[in-house]
């Protein structure tokens, strides 16, 4: 029988927990072996509750216990987080976790302890959520040579922008009423900021084009500069706006990522991907195109994608899962100011500077329209010749468009 441990027992952990008895039967049948939990890591004491016999509050407790061969980190931060998964795998257990700041933070790192150790450290939680991502990249996808991934990878910024469009909804309004469904978080700066999905797509890059990203490099930006007229204008253009964490290849051994608000068209797969949901696109230069889309957080969905890793875990325990990415060499990571794309711009200007500046442009508006401004679509820019271009401007609004 294989013993695991739960490190932190807020609503992802009790997920775990709660899937892990449900299933017990189908997750020993899947694993060829039975798989319970011995101990669960809290701070807090949780009298009457189901698991209160499992509960422990010193992480040494797991350690030092040779029957637990899994740890299960779904605690969150980079704090104790960080500590006791280096002693976990330092100790000879193998690691699953949820924890995507961890392993865009310290994920090479820890997968190079697992490595020397010959253990698993397993994250297929810790981007999509529920969505299964990081193993169709890992092992159905690797005969293509990726070189683009890209989508919408935060269920809190696209319910907003969706209640924006569908529903004329304020950014202020539609926000509260994500954190009364029980979504969105008290503090939703690391969501509405673009925080989360820098993290979800530093990871993503790093295991498509096999070198290791700073998340620290990757220019983040959110969904508090998109107005309503944004979504006007873009509904004029055939598109969506949504908030898409991109990375792909800029060269030979050259790569970059960021986030930031996209028109998107309506005849694009992701456009269609509303509400809470997530949905990532991986380029392959065999297979092209492939979509993934599902829930891309809650407690459900990601205690099934932790338990999943569990089961991979069990069932690898004399041979290590290959998960690894490299160093990145000196120039490797570019500005993706340099990235090439359409643009959408909103601006209080005339036409004559718009003229002077671009010559042709696809104009828009729509009945209610600002009388002091002027929206448009341009020809292919990369940002830096953008922002030239739009010296003079006042501007009030620049997305790129997704083509």
């Amino acid at each position: 029988m294989a013993k695991i441990a739960i490190c932190g027992y807020g609503v992802v952990g009790s997920g775990v927990a709660e899937v892990m008895a449900e299933n017990a039967d189908s997750i020993a049948r899947n694993a060829a072996e039975q798989v319970s939990v011995k101990y669960i890591l809290d701070r807090r004491d949780f009298p009457d509750d189901p698991y209160e016999d499992l509960i422990v509050h010193d992480f040494s407790q797991i350690e030092n216990d040779p029957e637990v061969s899994i740890v299960v980190e779904v605690m969150g931060g980079v704090g104790a987080a960080y500590e006791f998964t280096k002693r976990a795998l330092m100790a000879g257990k193998s690691v699953v976790t949820s924890n995507k700041e961890l392993v865009a933070a310290h994920g090479h790192e820890l997968i190079a302890i697992a490595k020397k150790k010959n253990l698993n450290y397993l994250f297929e939680a810790s981007v999509g959520g529920g969505i299964p991502i990081i193993r169709p990249i890992t092992q159905c996808l690797t005969a293509n040579k990726l070189d683009e991934v890209y989508g919408i990878l935060n269920g809190t910024t696209n319910y907003i922008l969706t209640e924006m469009r569908q529903n004329d909804a304020s950014f202020e309004d539609a926000l509260r009423q994500d954190q009364e469904n029980g979504f969105a978080e008290a503090d939703p700066t690391a969501d509405i900021d673009g925080i989360d999905a820098a993290r979800k797509i530093c990871i993503l890059s790093d295991l498509c084009f096999g070198k290791h990203m700073n998340p620290e490099d990757i220019k983040a930006e959110g969904i508090r500069g998109v107005t309503s007229a944004d979504v006007e204008y873009a509904k004029r253009l055939g598109c969506k706006i949504k908030l898409l964490g991109r990375g792909l290849r800029t060269g030979h051994e050259t790569a970059t990522a960021y986030v930031s608000p996209h028109l998107v068209s309506n005849s694009s797969l992701l456009s269609n991907v509303d509400g809470v949901m997530n949905g990532i696109v991986v380029h392959g230069n065999a297979l092209g195109d492939t979509m993934f889309y599902g829930a891309g957080a809650g407690k459900r969905p990601t205690a099934s994608a932790v338990v999943a890793d569990v089961i991979d875990a069990v069932k690898h325990t004399h041979a290590r899962k290959y998960l690894d990415w490299d160093d990145a060499p000196d120039g490797y990571f570019t500005d993706s100011a340099y990235v090439p794309s359409r643009w959408y711009v909103r601006a209080n200007t005339s036409l004559q500077q718009i003229g002077w500046a671009f010559g042709k442009v696809n104009f828009v508006t729509y009945t209610g329209a600002a009388e002091d401004e002027y929206a448009f679509a341009t020809e292919v820019y990369d940002e830096i010749s953008l922002r030239k271009l739009t010296g003079g401007m006042n501007l009030r609004s620049l997305f790129r468009i997704l083509d």
